[in-house]
């Protein structure tokens, strides 16, 4: 749904209870109606299909928070400003497992719009740092690494900032590893 029509069905709400309460003298129900037009601004703000996705994602339930982001098809669209940043944050969540490669540009965005807990913002630039990790580059994961300690007040995730750090020490693998066996012998034997 567009997030304007949201607006429009408050403000039918709005006049519908100031209609209730003085012209047909019904103040209960005019203050019942009034209340509820709170949902819809409510809801302008704070995305109905994010607010489930964030559910799901509690209870760990990956397919199901990705079912309802897919419902979010058009983001500009129905989404507030300030609700960009978690919509492309919980897509690199969701898409995590499945898709790593999907993710470092999904939190680069999330990031770029903006978050506003600093563990979210913790967790964005640990996947940033893994997938930095994981591509090589060691010098931008260990400065990641080092921004989501510094976000990270609460210490919700010391133990994965240590893990990562832990692997950063060790020595990088070759990537064309050959047999050694092989290296005395000929081109065709």
């Amino acid at each position: 749904m567009n997030k304007y029509i949201k607006i429009v069905i408050a403000a039918v709400l709005i006049l519908l209870g100031l209609y209730m309460m003085f012209f047909t003298r019904s103040l209960g129900w005019g203050i019942v109606i009034f209340l509820l037009a709170a949902l819809p601004i409510l809801l302008f703000f704070k995305n109905e299909y994010i607010l489930l996705a964030f559910w799901q994602l509690r209870k760990q339930n990956m397919e199901k928070a990705a079912q309802w982001l897919t419902s979010i098809t058009n983001y500009q669209a129905q989404l507030h400003k300030s609700q960009y940043g978690y919509f492309h944050y919980l897509q690199g969540l969701t898409q995590a497992q499945e898709h790593p490669a999907k993710v470092e540009p999904l939190m680069k965005k999330a990031l770029e719009y903006g978050l506003n807990m600093k563990h979210d913002r913790a967790m964005a630039t640990l996947n940033l740092a893994a997938a930095a990790i994981s591509k090589g580059r060691k010098q931008e994961g260990q400065k990641l690494l080092e921004e989501a300690k510094r976000l990270d007040s609460a210490g919700m995730m010391t133990d994965q900032i240590k893990m990562m750090k832990d692997q950063l020490k060790m020595p990088s693998m070759q990537k064309h590893m050959h047999n050694p066996n092989m290296r005395q012998r000929g081109k065709f034997f």
